[in-house]
């Protein structure tokens, strides 16, 4: 819009299938950019319909409806703010923007350049922190979860050797409870083995007294001595008849 070397554009809600210049839905608002300072004129209840209902701004459309306060208004009327709140705050938003938009028009072309580079490395070193916040985060909450999962394998191990360790003493509790069934049985044993041992030793008397039986053989043999003894006492009586004779 506008004129030859003098643009007007209209802030609009549009279809994203729609080409820039073409049909729109809702015209919100303007901008001349050659003004001084630029101005910026939107229908903010409007903008704020449209952004409930999904609409998504521009790079460009998004940058002046910051620094008009409108996404601050939005923002706060999201939280509940009241009215009053939120009309204070976004003048003040506008002072400050206005106040730097001055001081930038005073500036030559070559300061604002070089304002307008470090604004953008100020803005990339802040991405740059704001990612290794998030990587940090990330970093922690790995650790964390690695952490857990380990100190859960511990315990894991932990009640695996103890289950381990409590079936290993009932093992050996049973079999110590069997080892004492068995040892009155083995008594037993043992206390019925010495009278095996006196039929064994009273064997040996049985022995003695056959052998003893020989010497009652030898006493019956030594008679017929007697016998010999009584055969030879009619010699004197030899000697007699042979006295006689001579």
């Amino acid at each position: 819009m506008g004129r030859r070397k003098r643009p007007l554009y209209a802030i609009v809600a549009t279809d994203t299938r729609h080409p820039r210049d073409g049909r729109y839905i809702e015209d919100l608002g303007r901008y001349a950019p050659l003004n001084e300072p630029a101005t910026v004129s939107v229908a903010m209840d409007r903008v704020h319909y449209w952004l409930d209902n999904g609409a998504q701004p521009s790079d460009t459309v998004r940058s002046l409806l910051k620094k008009q306060g409108v996404l601050l208004a939005y923002s706060m009327q999201k939280k509940g703010a009241t009215e009053e709140a939120v009309k204070e705050a976004v003048e003040a938003h506008v002072a400050r923007h206005a106040a730097k938009s001055s001081q930038a028009a005073k500036l030559t072309p070559a300061e604002r350049r070089a304002a307008a580079l470090k604004a953008e490395e100020e803005e990339a070193k802040a991405r740059e922190a704001e990612l290794a916040k998030k990587r940090a985060e990330e970093e922690a909450a790995a650790k964390k979860a690695a952490d857990e999962a380990r100190k859960k394998a511990e315990e894991e191990r932990a009640a695996a050797a103890a289950q381990a360790k409590a079936e290993q003493e009932a093992a050996n509790k049973a079999q110590a409870d069997a080892e004492k069934a068995e040892e009155p049985k083995a008594e037993e044993a043992k206390a019925e083995e010495p009278k095996a041992e006196e039929a064994k030793a009273e064997e040996p008397k049985a022995e003695e007294a056959t052998s003893e039986e020989p010497k009652a053989e030898e006493a019956t043999s030594e008679e017929p001595k007697a016998e010999e003894a009584t055969s030879e006492e009619p010699k004197p009586e030899a000697a007699e008849d042979k006295e006689k004779s001579a």
